[in-house]
């Protein structure tokens, strides 16, 4: 199946439908619209003797002998201009660089190298009508041969058996190496790679690459042409009046994402003509070519065996420093872009995203997806859609936060507690603390209404609709995106065992399914044993957690009896504020202080389970990460929301730990505060702390990098002094670079996940979450592109469908937060009390169902009881104090007793949590339902594409066929391929 590059209208069978190719491209072709994979836009037409040239399929494996030699380069490059004298220089001055190191490497496993491979790699090179123009200057020593990796290694390494054997395979397989010694240190010597034009044709065609195809896309817009044009033209009229959306990047501010449309196929040498191949420099792109190389990298042997070949393990022996596609030139000029242009994609990047003074605009997400692939594509691009859907989130918490504001002083409850100068509290503490007046919290019953209101309900239906829609969309929107990317048909190819899977289980093999060949293979029982030791270190970390909380819980209790019988009148005034404030510091240090012992913990027992493969590896270390921080981060505010104030007891009676203190109690007003205080430090504190890491650590080691450059010490190689960093060349620049974390893209998913949490969860809570996040993550984006483009070393473009692992984890979370949201609503707000006094006891019971804030009347008196002091044989000038709960007076017959309003109220909240889970899982099922994973448009462009592509490929073989029967003078009689 063959998709088209830009988006094409759907089509449904109707009279007058073209059943032709040749038809279709009669009629008077549409503008075409862009698509992200490059085109090449010089022209859509082969010169004739070029496509003749291109007819001929070149051998993929030419025989070393003269004849054969002879007979490739009449048959293959017989158009091409004649090989000068340093053109051969060139192709074997490589010969000359290994001389020393083929008496080192052992004969028996180096592959035989195809001699005339070189040479028709040189030829060429030779061909390219007008040479590219390249300010980076990342070019081999005679200036044309482009470098699509960098390998670095230190002269004292004592591997050289291995990397001599290994670089003459990898030229054995077409790759071309040159070697160049650091400016910055003696002991650093760089490998320079480029791969022929034969070795990315031969590579291309077995990843399965998909390539521009040859024909241009004509195709009638049957839509437009029954819609009525004259609508179409006057909504383009209508919206040319409009002022321009500033978020969108001008199209001259993108000049290499205007490209001419056309379709894409696997490229294939035997079809090699049906290709849009106008410069062989430029037919593959640079991202394209350094995963090539990549490839070939990750399967070429350094020593006698089957598990002995691959760059990673080179790598974890030290055979090799590091190994990375290099930038493509400096991202800063000196010159202004709009007037002198983009000197390269990287520099383009700098200012059309990574700068901050262009935060409100879109990304360009063709142009990410070209420079660093597809996988980090998809992360921006899910991080720009996740940025804007809390956009409308962010705008109905404000809304709710205001309601609250401007409502605060006209409360019903905020008025009975500033007005209740006579209500006396029973003390906070049973020795030194004195009772206290209830209009001594009006403050934090002010501060309470913020957050808990009548609007708490509807934004926590809000929330757990939206994040349902959020992931909805975003399945519609990453079709699109793989669609646009050409990733719909991609498979992703087999990988490699890890180099740990290897060692651990070599003697037992057994024959992959996929591959058919023996590969080391882990018994299900040594599996099962290492996965419960897994498991039991998760429990015993998660329960390192449990105990770091009960520790914040142990420290609470101690600040809330020294706070309350504090000398200072405003601290024991405001004990409530004080212990919440110091417990949630006090959290956020031990939770940051964890956060370093789970990841290398997380690290161990990844490593301990000998994952397979290395997407195995990353989706358990992923799992543990999130697992370990999500508990760490969350724990505490599931203690606050949950537990806090609910197993107190009673003046006289009260629970106390360890027989010594008083388990804490919530405020008169409830506890919904507290586990707002809680959300809002740790999520403010935490992002302003991930945001200095992301890019003050980079920056802090560039600049330490950048110091010992100076000095001339490189590291303690003996460098040279290099006083201007304009003057290194881009590799050494590279390679000062910090390398992209060995965890990939898990730490920055991560991040986001457990915001995402944050800001569903507890919701209800902290209505000013997503407003928080969407400033965060605004911040974000562009901090993660600076630090992308300027400050990391390039990481190799990878290819990916989806998020992988995260998405499941969203929808996890999504659930979560639909039932954490109805027991905050139900047991740690007021608003079920509330609820049942307007409507049951309160002063509106016999004028019908209605809430407003006269039914309130006298709320706070009844969720208040009495208690005796005189009971504790207490000195106190005061006999009866209050207490928050529903209890019948210490003058009843049952004194003490849980009172029938206490059995109402737990009644209402049972019945509130089942009844809001069943109609928001409802809910969030039936648009779930409605929104299709993919649109509708795009399933009917995908079958279209199908049906025109058959087309085309036919009458293009065709009319080739043709051209080879007019040429030859005689019949052919193949059968279409």
């Amino acid at each position: 199946m063959v998709h088209h590059s830009g988006s094409i209208q759907s089509f449904k069978q109707q009279k007058g439908m073209h059943t032709s190719i040749s038809e279709i491209l009669k009629e008077k072709s549409l503008k075409p619209s862009r698509r992200s994979l490059p085109c090449l836009a010089q022209s859509q037409t082969h010169p004739i003797n070029l496509n003749h040239f291109l007819s001929v399929p070149l051998s993929p494996d030419p025989k070393p002998d003269l004849d054969d030699l002879s007979q490739s380069i009449s048959t293959s490059c017989s158009l091409l201009p004649p090989q000068t004298a340093e053109d051969v220089k060139d192709s074997y001055i490589e010969e000359t660089e290994v001389s020393t190191c083929e008496t080192r490497a052992n004969p028996t496993i180096l592959l035989q190298k195809p001699v005339s491979r070189v040479k028709l790699g040189t030829r060429a090179d030779s061909l390219q009508g007008k040479k590219q123009s390249d300010t980076s200057g990342l070019l081999f020593r005679d200036g044309k041969k482009r470098i699509d990796y960098i390998l670095v290694y230190k002269k004292s390494s004592p591997q050289v058996e291995k990397r001599c054997t290994f670089e003459k395979n990898l030229r054995a397989e077409g790759l071309m190496l040159e070697k160049e010694p650091s400016l910055t240190n003696n002991d650093i010597m760089f490998v320079k790679v480029h791969a022929t034009w034969d070795t990315l044709c031969k590579y291309a065609e077995q990843m399965n690459i998909r390539m521009p195809f040859r024909k241009k896309c004509y195709f009638t817009d049957w839509r437009s042409k029954t819609l009525g044009s004259r609508f179409h033209l006057r909504c383009q009229q209508i919206k040319s009046w409009l002022p321009k959306n500033p978020m969108k990047l001008d199209k001259e501010a993108l000049p290499d994402l205007e490209e001419t449309d056309c379709y894409t196929a696997p490229f294939s040498r035997a079809r090699m003509h049906h290709f849009t191949i106008n410069n062989r420099e430029t037919f593959f792109s640079n991202s394209t070519r350094s995963r090539i190389v990549h490839h070939v990298l990750q399967r070429t042997k350094y020593e006698e065996g089957k598990a002995k070949m691959g760059i990673n393990r080179l790598l974890g022996n030290n055979t090799y420093e590091a190994a990375f596609p290099p930038h493509e030139g400096g991202y800063k000029s000196r010159h202004p872009i709009k007037t002198h242009g983009a000197q390269n994609q990287r520099h383009l990047l700098y200012e059309r995203w990574a700068r901050w003074g262009i935060w409100y605009k879109y990304q360009p997400l063709d142009l990410i997806r070209r420079y660093f692939g597809e996988k980090i594509g998809l992360y921006f691009a899910w991080l720009g859609w996740y940025t804007g859907m809390l956009i409308p989130a962010a705008l109905v918490g404000v809304f709710v936060f205001l309601y609250g504001l401007f409502t605060m002083d006209s409360s019903q409850v905020s008025k009975e507690i500033c007005e209740a100068n006579t209500t006396i509290m029973c003390p906070m503490c049973e020795e030194s603390c004195k009772p206290w007046t209830l209009s001594d919290s009006c403050v934090f019953a002010k501060v309470t209404r913020l957050f808990d209101n009548g609007g708490t309900v509807f934004f926590a239906i809000f929330m757990a609709i939206w994040a349902t829609v959020f992931l909805e969309f975003w399945k519609r929107r990453r079709a699109e995106l793989t669609y646009d990317w050409d990733l719909i048909d991609w498979e992703e190819e087999e990988e490699e065992l890890r180099p740990q899977f290897e060692a651990k289980y070599s003697r037992v093999e057994r024959v992959n399914p996929i591959s058919g060949k023996p590969e080391p293979f882990q018994p299900f029982s040594d599996k099962l044993s290492r996965l419960m030791v897994s498991v039991s270190g998760i429990f015993f970390m998660i329960s390192l957690v449990l105990t770091a909380v009960f520790a914040v819980v142990v420290f609470r209790l101690i600040a809330m009896e020294k706070f309350a019988s504090f000398n200072w009148d405003f601290v024991q005034k405001n004990w409530q504020f004080a212990t919440s404030g110091t417990g949630v510091c006090i959290n956020f240090m031990m939770i940051m202080s964890l956060n370093v012992v789970y990841e290398k913990v997380a690290y161990l027992l990844t490593n301990l389970e000998h994952p397979r493969t290395e997407s195995e590896w990353e989706n358990s270390f992923a799992l543990k990460m999130f697992l370990f921080q999500f508990v760490n981060l969350n724990s505490s505010t599931f203690y606050i929301a949950f537990f806090l104030g609910r197993f107190a007891g009673r003046p006289g009676s009260y629970n106390k730990l360890f027989n010594r203190w008083r388990l804490e109690e919530c405020h008169p007003s409830g506890c919904l505060i507290d586990l707002c205080l809680q959300m809002g430090v740790i999520m403010f504190f935490k992002q302003i702390w991930n945001n200095f890491m992301e890019l003050g650590y980079p920056l802090l080691q560039n600049w330490w990098s950048r110091r010992k450059m100076k000095k001339g010490g490189g590291g303690g190689g003996g460098g040279q002094n290099v006083e201007n960093k304009t003057q290194l060349p881009q590799w050494d620049k590279d390679w000062n670079l910090q390398p992209m974390n060995a965890h990939g893209l898990v730490d920055e998913y991560l991040e986001m996940v457990l915001q995402f949490g944050f800001t569903t969860i507890f919701v209800a809570a902290f209505p000013l979450a997503p407003l928080l996040a969407l400033l965060n993550n605004i911040i974000e984006i562009r901090l993660d592109a600076y630090k992308f483009v300027t400050q990391w070393r390039r990481p190799m473009p990878a290819r990916a469908t989806d998020i992988g692992i995260w998405h499941g984890i969203l929808e996890g979370i999504g659930v979560l937060a639909v039932i954490t949201n109805a027991f905050v609503i139900a047991i740690t707000s007021d608003y079920i009390p509330r609820f049942v006094y307007a409507f049951k006891y309160g002063p509106c019971v016999d004028k019908g169902p209605h809430h407003t804030d006269e039914c309130l009347r006298g709320y706070m008196n009844s969720s208040l009881s009495v208690f005796d002091m005189w009971e504790l044989k207490n000195s106190s000038e005061f006999r009866y104090c209050r207490y928050r709960d529903y209890r019948a007076p210490p003058w009843s017959t049952a004194p003490y007793e849980f009172t029938l309003q206490f059995w109402h109220v737990l009644a209402a909240r049972l019945a509130f949590i089942i009844v809001f889970e069943h109609l928001v899982f409802g809910i969030k099922s039936f648009i779930a339902y409605l929104i299709p994973d993919m649109p509708k448009d795009l399933c009917d462009r995908m079958r279209r594409e199908k049906y025109l592509m058959q087309e085309m490929m036919y009458e293009a073989e065709l009319e080739h066929l043709q051209k080879e029967r007019k040429k030859n003078g005689r019949r052919y009689h193949h059968e279409w391929p």
